[in-house]
């Protein structure tokens, strides 16, 4: 299939559907599902955005102004994972927890409101990563769209540049807790440090990083592109000292960059090979 033919799969794909509601963060994934689902389906979908401390407020900013830029229908959730122990733990199915907090909440929206089905932003490459909310989804029943129509990242950027939507480079953006190694507690003041840094890193000029969380050192991944310019020796004190005017004592630059999903190389191997290859065959089907 090229691409004109993937995206009339989800445009098809969205219409059965005959009304949805539509998890949204705001990234390029979940704002192009959310916009295209508004285009097939008017005001029979409704996007939904899960408030809570581990959204940044620049991306919970964002988010509502690019709904409001689309004329996209939005209602914001205040989600209370923070609340459940299994997810405050932060061991390494965290993600599952937050993500059936999630999907709780918004099928209870979905039967109060009489819509069809929860979608999700799924795409092909999330089936390469270990993302255990998809078992949240998929215990919820939760369609997605973008990978049931066989689109991966590098289409769905494709797709949303030519619909002229200005997400469509967005940096990824994984919430908050995701920066937070696993075994430290999830906690507010965790989540803000993490927030403050980055926000701190960002007015400084860089676009594609990671502030990670290790108590009272902070780990900085810089993207590639932008790592020569950061490692200069002036720049490298501005950052240590944005990072620790967010409260961190120590603060480290990863010599291997920028990676999503870095935390996840420390979990065992048994936790991660199943979960791989479960989430690749859920996302193909």
């Amino acid at each position: 299939m090229d691409l004109r033919d993937k995206q009339a799969a989800l445009e098809e794909r969205l219409r059965t559907l005959g009304s949805a509601i539509v998890a949204y963060s705001g990234g390029v994934d979940s704002a192009y599902l959310a916009w295209a689902a508004h285009r097939m389906l008017g005001e029979k979908m409704l996007a939904a955005l899960a408030d809570s401390p581990s959204l940044a407020r620049s991306h919970y900013a964002d988010a509502l102004a690019f709904a409001e830029e689309n004329g996209i229908p939005l209602l914001v959730l205040e989600t209370r994972e923070l609340e459940r122990e299994a997810y405050a733990a932060n061991n390494g199915d965290r993600c599952f927890h937050c993500k059936d907090e999630l999907f709780t909440a918004l099928e209870t929206e979905r039967a109060r409101r009489g819509f069809g089905a929860v979608a999700y932003g799924l795409n092909l490459d999330d089936g390469k990563d270990f993302r255990p909310g998809q078992r949240a989804a998929a215990e919820h029943h939760v369609v997605a769209p973008l990978a049931e129509a066989g689109l991966n990242k590098a289409e769905i950027r494709a797709l949303a540049e030519a619909a002229g939507l200005r997400v469509w480079d967005k940096p990824a953006s994984a919430c908050l807790s995701s920066r937070i190694e696993y075994g430290r507690r999830v906690t507010t003041e965790a989540l803000r440090q993490v927030e403050d840094a980055e926000e701190a890193l960002r007015a400084l000029g860089l676009r594609r990083f990671r502030v990670r969380h290790h108590g009272s050192v902070a780990r900085i991944e810089i993207a590639e592109e932008e790592m020569a310019a950061a490692l200069e020796a002036a720049f490298l004190r501005r950052m240590a000292a944005a990072v620790r005017s967010a409260g961190f004592p120590y603060v480290a630059v990863d010599c291997d960059g920028y990676r999503s999903g870095s935390m996840n190389e420390l979990l065992p191997a048994e936790m991660l090979q199943p979960a791989q290859r479960k989430a690749s065959e859920e996302a193909v089907r």
